[in-house]
């Protein structure tokens, strides 16, 4: 997708980062580094993007009008974080237009979470505790870690709003707990949406495919490393609520690890997790992923409608 003419070597690359520099430009990037950095910032974009119809979708369905607010401007900052990603890319030589309105849907590279639908308030709540935390996660570490100036300077805005989301969802959650029927709509929730969370940040170590995200330090922290780091604060926040998730943390080993058969099958159309019919292969798990999930068309749609129906008109 990148246009624009890399000028540095890999060795000039790894030099500079080595001495403690920041990329700059793409002068000063080789071509394996500008494919790498268009291909992280496209994830996250599109990430940032998707979920805007998503939370739409369930933010329809707040309880008050100071609630609808609250998921409007969460809805506004996704908006805002996408649009950053996206500027990133077409700094690189990126035709953004073309990679928003003219992509097939399933071409749009997102986590499948996305793809099933937010029905309810108290989903879209668990989704800004869960799924916001592991972007907050994610861009943290990006934040932290990234040799990318221009990326580095731009997430000081959005990781200070990634925490604003995620802290809506955990206090609504302390709220919303306190009824039975409350808590039990809570735990029909994380009962399909924590392992989809586990599932978003890729790949396990051993089978990743893009060493460059470390290699050229687009980020910090492998796969593997950020699921820890999510584990360690999602599940400790609803084991305080009494809630239910399929992990501990195991002293022996020193990390958290999952309670169920994983990856397993998932019944999207039931939003289940079909553990009795034993652990299935990531291979598996890829096949689903790229066949993407019921609402990847719907949001697609909502998103690229506008410009279409304008081309329309102007075209008529």
């Amino acid at each position: 997708m990148a246009v624009v003419a890399p000028g540095a070597t890999d060795a000039e690359v790894l030099a500079r980062i080595r001495e403690g520099k920041l990329i700059e430009t793409v002068d000063q990037m080789s071509p394996a580094y500008l494919e790498g950095m268009v291909r992280i910032l496209t994830v996250s974009a599109d990430t940032e993007l998707i979920s805007a119809p998503a939370y739409y979708n369930a933010g329809r369905h707040a309880p008050s009008l100071n609630a609808l607010g609250s998921a409007t401007a969460i809805i506004q900052d996704e908006l805002g974080h996408a649009h950053i990603a996206y500027r990133l890319m077409r700094d690189l030589g990126v035709d953004t237009e073309a990679v928003i309105y003219e992509r097939e849907p399933l071409r749009f590279k997102y986590p499948y979470a996305f793809d099933v639908p937010l029905d309810s308030w108290v989903e879209l709540v668990v989704a800004n505790a869960f799924y916001d935390r592991a972007g907050f996660c994610l861009l943290g570490d990006v934040f932290q870690s990234t040799t990318f100036g221009p990326w580095k300077r731009a997430l000081v805005k959005v990781d200070k709003e990634e925490t604003f989301h995620l802290r809506h969802g955990e206090n609504w959650m302390a709220k919303i707990v306190q009824s039975a029927d409350g808590r039990n709509e809570l735990q029909r929730a994380i009962d399909w949406m924590f392992l989809l969370t586990v599932e978003w940040f890729g790949l396990p170590d051993d089978l990743k495919r893009h060493s460059e995200q470390l290699d050229f330090g687009f980020k910090g922290q492998s796969n593997d490393q950020l699921r820890q780091i999510w584990m360690s604060t999602a599940v400790p926040l609803c084991e305080k609520h009494g809630l239910q998730v399929p992990a501990h943390f195991d002293s022996e080993q020193q990390q958290y690890v999952i309670d169920c058969p994983f990856p397993s099958q998932f019944d999207v159309a039931n939003k289940r997790w079909l553990h009795e019919e034993g652990p299935i292969g990531w291979d598996d798990v890829l096949v689903r992923w790229k066949q993407r999930g019921p609402m990847n068309q719907q949001y697609i749609d909502t998103i690229q409608r506008g410009k279409k129906g304008l081309e329309r008109l102007i075209d008529a």
